[in-house]
């Protein structure tokens, strides 16, 4: 029986998970901000189905889970990848990010996360069934990079999914739902275009990424869904590290 998995998100490394989880077997719906992206990105996986619609909302989030149970019968995963990176919101060095650039990351990278997860994790709780988590955060939250990389509400945002991940972890443990985190160095996706353009970035990220300077949608995908996979059944609480060296260089 194939797995039915909701993923956030509709380009970048959601689109990979998205391609990937459908050749290995599994059932995909999609659930973004962007109607056609959305709607271009199902018309490419067979029996694929999507909502479209602002995250941030509730009744979105809670549409998108009645609509998958609609569609599919039951969900056994969850893959928060939908994001932003916060700099065109005016984000950077704390003195210079304005509240209200602030306030749109923390929504977009947290608030999302929190409404999805909950509408998914009611739907579990009240059918005594178990399931599978992945969130993401980024190693940002963990080994930051002050020249290229000053993205103060960015950084704070995913710290907020890494501690969220885990109290939701250790939480849900005993209902045998698994909860657990990717945390990405630079990705090659629409959101790190600023640092694909610059050739002093590039250049740094061949020692800070010392594995791989830039890595690739499926990278991550790889990761994201080996932790929503029966392999990783005794795996939770974990932020699994995906970041071609960053952390550690």
């Amino acid at each position: 029986m194939n797995r039915v998995l909701i993923i956030t998100g509709s380009t970048g490394m959601a689109e990979a998970t998205a391609l990937l989880a459908s050749q290995q077997g599994d059932s995909v719906f999609i659930a973004g901000l962007d109607e056609s992206s959305c709607r271009e990105l199902s018309q490419r996986i067979p029996g694929a189905d999507y909502s479209a619609g602002d995250l941030r909302e509730e009744r979105t989030s809670e549409q998108a889970v009645y609509r998958c149970l609609r569609r599919f019968g039951r969900i056994d995963g969850l893959f928060n990848v939908a994001g932003i990176s916060g700099r065109r919101f005016g984000d950077g060095p704390l003195h210079e990010c304005p509240a209200d650039g602030w306030e749109t990351t923390m929504a977009v990278n947290v608030r999302t996360m929190f409404l999805m997860s909950r509408a998914v994790l009611r739907n579990w709780m009240d059918n005594h069934q178990p399931g599978a988590i992945v969130n993401m955060a980024s190693v940002a939250a963990f080994s930051p990079e002050p020249h290229h990389f000053a993205a103060h509400a960015y950084a704070a945002s995913k710290g907020a999914v890494v501690s969220l991940t885990l109290a939701m972890a250790s939480y849900y443990a005993r209902h045998h739902i698994r909860v657990n985190a990717i945390a990405p160095g630079l990705v090659r996706t629409p959101m790190s275009l600023r640092a694909q353009r610059d050739e002093e970035i590039l250049e740094f990220m061949k020692s800070k990424q010392p594995l791989c300077s830039v890595l690739e949608p499926g990278d991550a995908a790889e990761a994201a869904l080996f932790l929503l996979s029966d392999r990783a059944r005794h795996v939770t609480g974990t932020i699994l590290n995906v970041d071609g060296g960053w952390a550690v260089s």
